[in-house]
């Protein structure tokens, strides 16, 4: 993606290379590796735009850090669902729904999943425009709730093993799972907005990583990294293709980014359940299994800036970075084809 090029700014033939290009480092900013090429005395000013640059970056990396750590707000209660539309079978139950085997769709079930997560696609770019300073994250959930329910859809996450909201809202250091709540977004904030809905008996999942207001230069790198670990995830799916492979190929790009990939969350068969076999890992390993066509699942890998553990809130829900550090996350549903991937998330 544009911007994520190795030392894209300078021109070639300026100067010779003799080692390594221009790459980030562990913290998503820029630096030039030691004796990495000569500069003419006539070429000066390029040594001392590259020190501006990385001294820029250091500063905003700096600010960054300095943010508050991420606290639970006030969480509101539950918001209704007309009686009309129907429930997953997991609804008014707080334990953990059996893991069904991989969903395989005829033309029927694919004809289902492409209007659940066409549904999905549209309401989490509507969530998108509402990200913006001082709006909290309850209110981006009340006004999603609202826009599902008018689909005639019911949100999937909603009483899903008791979590007591429509979607899931994950701020800057916060890994997955974040709970709406009273917490207002700040200028310079990023915010994962994680969308599921069930209509007509199919779930369909995507979620994005938004950015509040002006960010750091090394927050929009960081993103674009993010979603591009993902298109390089899907692009290697089709039938027979061995499930592995997608996790190789999303880990070495984060690691060539300078960053991690958090090995404790995966992507997940989904269909007419909300969460079904095949177990997507999205970094490198060797676990067995071939995908199959007809078959849909998700593929959701999370990226961060510093190689950290995870914690888990008391609410057993909320996740986040152990040292503050900040993650992205993006995702979408694929049904896998004879020759490809279908992204059925994708407006």
């Amino acid at each position: 993606m544009a911007g994520l090029g190795a030392a894209a700014a300078l021109e070639a033939g300026r100067f010779q290379p003799l080692a390594a290009p221009l790459r980030p480092v562990r913290s998503g900013k820029f630096i030039v590796p030691k004796r990495c090429f000569t500069v003419s005395s006539r070429l000066t000013w390029v040594e001392d735009e590259l020190m501006e640059i990385r001294k820029s970056q250091e500063q905003s990396s700096v600010k960054s850090k300095k943010r508050p750590p991420l606290r639970r707000g006030k969480v509101s209660p539950q918001l209704p669902v007309p009686g009309h539309i129907p429930r997953p079978s997991y609804v008014g139950s707080k334990g953990l729904p059996e893991l069904c085997k991989g969903q395989l769709h005829d033309a029927q079930g694919i004809t289902g999943m492409r209007a659940a997560c066409k549904l999905a696609a549209r309401v989490l770019d509507f969530a998108g425009t509402l990200v913006k300073p001082s709006i909290t994250t309850n209110e981006i959930d009340t006004a999603v709730h609202n826009m599902i329910i008018e689909a005639g859809a019911y949100p999937s996450p909603l009483g899903y093993r008791g979590f007591p909201k429509s979607i899931c809202t994950s701020v800057n250091e916060c890994v997955c799972h974040g709970i709406p709540d009273s917490t207002q977004l700040q200028n310079g904030d990023i915010i994962n907005i994680d969308v599921n809905v069930f209509l007509n008996g199919y779930h369909g999942g995507t979620s994005r990583t938004f950015a509040c207001g002006q960010v750091d230069d090394s927050i929009k790198h960081f993103l674009n990294a993010a979603e591009e670990c993902l298109e390089k995830g899907i692009s290697v799916c089709r039938d027979g293709v061995n499930y592995r492979k997608i996790g190789k190929k999303i880990s070495k790009l984060a690691y060539f980014y300078g960053y991690y990939v958090v090995e404790r969350f995966v992507g997940h068969g989904i269909g007419t359940m909300y969460h079904s076999e095949p177990l997507i890992l999205h970094h490198a390993n060797e676990n067995s299994g071939r995908m199959v066509e007809g078959q849909t699942f998700t593929i959701e890998p999370i990226l961060t800036m510093e190689k950290t553990e995870c914690v888990t809130w008391e609410d057993g829900w909320t996740t986040v970075t152990a040292d503050g550090s900040w993650a992205a996350q993006f995702e979408h549903t694929i049904l896998v084809t004879r020759n490809g991937a279908e992204i059925l998330t994708k407006v």
